[in-house]
């Protein structure tokens, strides 16, 4: 599934796709509108509460200044961020405020004055976000405090050294509160608010100015005057807060209103983030001195938060199709130019020292769980091809294509299509997953192929189907381009599969040839009878039967088709000759002529379509004609030339053979004997090396004489 950083309209299916790039997938517009949170904290208000407690209970003794300075609040109008962004983004880039790089040097020559003001009038100036002139107030309360201290002011009221000191602390820790607000606010806001951060950065080194990190830890009690408030530490650790804020307010909906929920919040996420850190570069990053490293800390504040929020996602019980977004999105989107590794939000973001979103154990679970439910995912898929084949072919009866004059069947091609696109997609997450997932999906085909091969011979011999013998031939063909696309394209040992094909092969050619035999049978046990003598039956008729069957041979793809359709003509010539051989009652002459011109008639038509139709079995034509002419000649002289011809053509025939043939003729048992003792001596003689056998497969009847 696409993603893109605009997050334009995505397009979402349900399953993988072929090779070929399904086409009319349906789009989705989806948007996302935040709120913006409040800008304070809830701490803030504690701090705030105990302020005004003690501001009850006492009166400030210190004289009151009323006339207090203001810090500036100017505020910068940011444009509207989007991902379709300017060809240039230096134009929108200004120089760091007014020489933020000099920062130390003015805090140490133009330090701001504190005043005496009550503790009241110091929370205020917070409140107001005032905080340069109240961290100048609390530091003159404080050095106050300290120097009272040391003079030993306090040594007959030690409380109120403890009341002086924890005010100082309350109000730091104010400060510390609104640090952490603003920071936190920054990305909330539609604008950043720049001389608030300017104004913040300035704070932060006036109280690492005024409080130096010698490595004095804090005095015990509450005696924390003069140590170092950290508040560096404090603004790293509310970037952290806000990444994970925004991380966590990320749309999601329930798997119940929406099937795509994952990929849909996913987006959400990455549309949010990608917004969040191109503002940050252009807006965020001017108004902090290079030593903050800005972009970095938020970057890797946004990565701990995904990385957090992509384990917790990962430990939900999810499906196929949700197991493979979330792989896909963490592998294939995450660093990519779709999303951190955009070129408009280069070179400040970077990701090549980033740690791993999830750890290697989740990494392998979800990997696992991915190829445990993928496994019914591909039998599922199997079993809708099987499913398709009965009921928009089998059941309809819809004749397979003929492309380049051999009959096509789509079974080869999509089952390497699911195994193409499963391995592809797999393999885009990690090579180990393709692998896995390409030895799922042969496993899976080994189980396939007997499931899908006893469905077509249950269909097959439970009706007698027009469509069988080119479905029969398609398949077939589709099993050949099987072996020859995994061997080729996926470059597996298939040796495991040719058996199993092997086997139902044999299975479908001994039901074709079944089915050939229970239409040629009826036919051939006619020959010879009166019915057939009596020209009742067209001459053409057991030709038709056989061609309902060879005829679709053609359409097979060599070796197996000739091998089939020579079997075929053979079979045919074979059952022909033992019903004529088959003892009979003596005819006349007028009947014997009848038979022979019948024999001649009916093998010229079946040799003439066979060879037609592609057998290359020429060797077999002159059978039938031999004993035709034999069983017609009337000169015995003749007789005896045939029967040398049929025994030069067909050196397997036996003596049985040839006596069955003579006694058709209606020849006495002398007469037989004595052709046979001619014509037999031929057998004697070098065979003429035809390796075809014929008479050999002919089971020879008993000839029985009556004295």
């Amino acid at each position: 599934m696409n993603r893109n950083t605009e997050l334009r309209p995505r397009s979402i299916t349900s399953e993988p796709a072929s090779p070929t790039n399904s086409t009319g997938e349906e789009k989705m517009e989806v948007a996302c509108e935040l709120s913006s949170p409040t800008l304070h904290s809830g701490d803030s208000g504690f701090f705030e509460r105990g302020i005004k407690t003690m501001l009850s209970i006492r009166k400030s003794k210190r004289s009151l200044n009323k006339e207090k300075g203001k810090e500036g609040t100017g505020t910068w109008k940011g444009k509207r961020l989007s991902f379709r962004f300017s060809k240039s983004y230096e134009e929108n880039k200004t120089t760091i405020c007014n020489g933020m790089e000099e920062i130390s040097e003015k805090i140490a020559a133009e330090p701001i004055q504190g005043k005496p003001l009550s503790v009241m009038e110091i929370n205020e100036l917070i409140q107001k976000r005032q905080l340069l002139e109240a961290f100048a107030s609390i530091k003159y309360l404080e050095d106050e405090t300290i120097a009272e201290r040391d003079a030993e002011k306090y040594k007959d009221n030690p409380q109120e050294f403890v009341r002086k000191s924890k005010d100082v602390d309350l109000l730091y820790n104010s400060i510390t509160n609104m640090i952490q607000s603003i920071v936190v606010g920054t990305l909330e806001q539609p604008t950043v608010e720049d001389t608030m951060l300017n104004s913040l950065v300035t704070l932060i080194a006036h109280e690492e100015a005024a409080h130096p990190n010698t490595g004095n830890t804090a005095g015990p009690g509450s005696d924390l005057l003069g140590t170092p408030r950290k508040w560096r530490e404090e603004w790293r650790e509310a970037i952290n807060e806000s990444a994970r804020k925004r991380v966590q307010r990320v749309p999601m909906a329930s798997k119940k209103e929406e099937s795509f929920w994952l990929d849909l919040h996913l987006g959400f996420l990455q549309k949010q983030l990608s917004e969040d850190l191109l503002k940050i570069k252009l807006s965020v990053k001017k108004c902090y001195p290079e030593e903050y490293q800005v972009c970095d800390m938020y970057v890797e504040a946004f990565h701990n938060a995904v990385a957090s929020h992509l384990q917790e996602l990962s430990q939900r019980p999810l499906e196929f199709n949700e197991l493979y977004t979330l792989l896909d999105w963490v592998a294939n989107i995450y660093r990519s130019e779709l999303f951190l590794g955009h070129p408009d939000l280069k070179p400040e973001v970077k990701t090549e020292n980033l740690s791993l979103l999830l750890t290697p154990a989740d990494w392998d679970k979800l990997k696992n769980d991915y190829i445990t439910l993928a496994k019914g995912k591909i039998k599922s898929y199997f079993g809708n091809i099987l499913r398709l084949e009965v009921t928009e072919k089998w059941e309809k009866e819809v004749h397979p294509e003929v492309k380049e004059n051999l009959y096509h069947s789509s079974l080869s091609f999509d089952i390497q299509t699911i195994i193409g696109e499963h391995m592809k997609i797999s393999g885009a997450i990690s090579r180990s997953l393709g692998t896995k997932m390409l030895e799922l999906c042969l496993a899976e085909l080994h189980e396939f192929v007997p499931r899908f091969g006893e469905e077509f011979v249950a269909w097959s011999t439970a009706q007698d189907s027009p469509v069988f013998a080119p479905y029969f031939t398609a398949y077939i063909n589709s099993f050949h381009d099987l072996v020859s696309g995994l061997e080729r394209v996926f470059k597996v040992n298939t040796e495991e599969l040719q058996k199993i094909l092997a086997t139902l092969t044999r299975n479908f050619t001994n039901i074709f040839l079944n089915k050939l035999r229970t239409k040629a049978q009826p036919l051939l046990k006619k020959i010879l009878t009166k019915d057939w003598i009596l020209v009742t039956e067209r001459p053409d008729s057991l030709a038709s039967a056989v061609s309902q069957f060879s005829e679709h041979l053609q359409h097979m793809r060599e070796p197996m088709g000739q091998e089939l359709l020579r079997d075929v003509h053979k079979y045919v010539v074979r059952e022909y000759i033992m019903q004529v051989i088959k003892p009979r009652r003596k005819m006349n002459g007028e009947t014997r002529q009848q038979v022979s011109e019948k024999m001649n008639q009916e093998a010229r038509i079946l040799n003439n379509m066979l060879i037609s139709q592609g057998s290359d079995s020429d060797w077999l034509l002159p059978a039938i004609h031999h004993i035709a002419n034999i069983i017609g000649e009337k000169k015995k002289d003749k007789i005896k030339e045939y029967v040398k011809e049929l025994c030069q053509d067909y050196p397997d025939i036996r003596k049985e053979h040839i006596l069955a043939v003579l006694a058709l003729r209606g020849l006495g048992r002398t007469r037989r004997a004595a052709i046979f003792r001619q014509g037999f001596r031929v057998l004697e003689s070098p065979s003429s090396g035809e390796d075809s056998t014929l008479f050999a497969e002919i089971d020879a009847p008993v000839i029985i004489s009556c004295f």
